[in-house]
C-alpha cells in the first residue's frame, strides 16, 4: 500500500511534468518580439527608394512608392506570427510569411490587409489562395493579425496547414497541398502611394517541425 507522503510526491510530480509540458505555458513563455517599438533594427526595405517606412508613435509607419519591409530574422518554417495593424481608406497593403530575402508581391504567402480599396479582395485573405470579401476591420482601425502555419499531413498526404485570424476570430484553416512556399521570412507590403499602412507589437512563435 502507497505511503501518504510518496502518494503526495507522485502528485507533486506529476503537476509539475503538465505544467512543463503545457502548450498554453510553452507559448507564452516563447514568443519573441521582431519591433523593438522604437527602431528598424532586424528590418530592411527592399523596392523604391522613394518609398518610406520609418518608425513614429510606436509604430512602424509605410507610405509612398511600391516596396517592401523585410525581417531580416530567419527563414522561420512552422509558427504564430501576429501584428497589430492599421490601414487607411482606400488603402492596401499586405503581411508576407514564408516569402523570400528580396522580395516582390508575389513571393511567399500574403495575408491581405484592405478595408476599403478598390481590389475587393479583404483582410483575412490568404492572396491567391483564399479570399475573403467581407469588411472584417474598418479602415484606420488597429487589428491583430493572428497567423498560424505548420506542415502537416491530412488523410495521408503531406500539406502546409494555415489558420488565418483576425481580432481572435479564426476564420479559417487553409490546407495548401501544393506546400508552394516553404520556410522563409517575413515581410510587410508598401502597395501604392495612397496607401498607409502602420505595424505595432510584432511577434513571432516557432513551433516545432
Amino acid at each position: 500500500m502507497m505511503s501518504t507522503g510518496l502518494r503526495s510526491l507522485l502528485m507533486a510530480a506529476a503537476l509539475l511534468l503538465v505544467a512543463t509540458h503545457s502548450p498554453l505555458l510553452a507559448q507564452e513563455a516563447e514568443w519573441i518580439a521582431l519591433f523593438d517599438g522604437k527602431t528598424l533594427d532586424g528590418w530592411e526595405k527592399i523596392g523604391k527608394d522613394e518609398s518610406q517606412w520609418v518608425v513614429a508613435d510606436g509604430a512602424i509607419q509605410g507610405s509612398g512608392p511600391p516596396s517592401m519591409l523585410v525581417c531580416t530574422k530567419g527563414p522561420y518554417k512552422n509558427f504564430r506570427y501576429r501584428a497589430e495593424i492599421k490601414i487607411n481608406d482606400k488603402g492596401n497593403s499586405g503581411l508576407y510569411f514564408r516569402t523570400t530575402r528580396k522580395p516582390g508581391f508575389t513571393d511567399g504567402y500574403e495575408a491581405q490587409i484592405d478595408s476599403t480599396h478598390t481590389d475587393p479582395i479583404r483582410t483575412g485573405s490568404l492572396y491567391g489562395f483564399c479570399h475573403v470579401y467581407q469588411q472584417h476591420v474598418k479602415p484606420d482601425t488597429w487589428f491583430t493579425y493572428d497567423i498560424e502555419v505548420r506542415e502537416d499531413i491530412w488523410r495521408g498526404r503531406p500539406m502546409t496547414r494555415i489558420k488565418i485570424t483576425v481580432d481572435g476570430n479564426e476564420l479559417y484553416e487553409y490546407l495548401d497541398f501544393a506546400k508552394t512556399y516553404p520556410a522563409g521570412y517575413f515581410a510587410f507590403q508598401q502597395h501604392d502611394p495612397g496607401s498607409r499602412v502602420s505595424i505595432r507589437k510584432v511577434e513571432v512563435l516557432p513551433l516545432a517541425d
